[in-house]
This record gives structure tokens, C-alpha cells and sequence, in this order.
């Protein structure tokens, strides 16, 4: 029974990680200039940010043909 509760822990610990990873992802291609949540307050530069995406690529194979 302990190797199934290692299990289970480590497959809890690795999707919680991946759901905020995929969390953060969605909240930055979100082009929102400011977000509100609790007593938390966020604010953006959305343009620079912009102008940011768009001088790095994508992926490092956007540039191959």
C-alpha cells in the first residue's frame, strides 16, 4: 500500500504543477490590460508586451524553411 500512495502523490504534485503552468500560459496570451482576483491586482503593459512576442520567435524552428 506505501507505493500507491507514492503513487498517487507524485502524480497529484505533477498535475497540480502542469495545470499552473498551463494556467499561466493561458493568463499571458490573454491580451487582458488588468486582471483583479481576491485582493490581488494585476496590471500590463499589453502593447510592449506585444511588440516583445513579436522580436522573439515562436519556436526555435519558426525561422526554418
Amino acid at each position: 500500500m506505501q507505493e500507491l500512495s507514492e503513487v498517487f502523490y507524485t502524480f497529484l504534485i505533477t498535475s497540480t504543477i502542469g495545470l499552473i503552468l498551463a494556467v499561466g500560459r493561458l493568463c499571458y496570451k490573454s491580451k487582458r490590460r488588468s486582471v483583479s482576483f481576491c485582493c490581488l491586482k494585476i496590471e500590463r503593459d499589453v502593447a510592449g508586451e506585444e511588440k516583445i512576442d513579436e522580436q522573439t520567435p515562436s519556436s526555435p524552428r519558426a525561422n526554418v524553411v
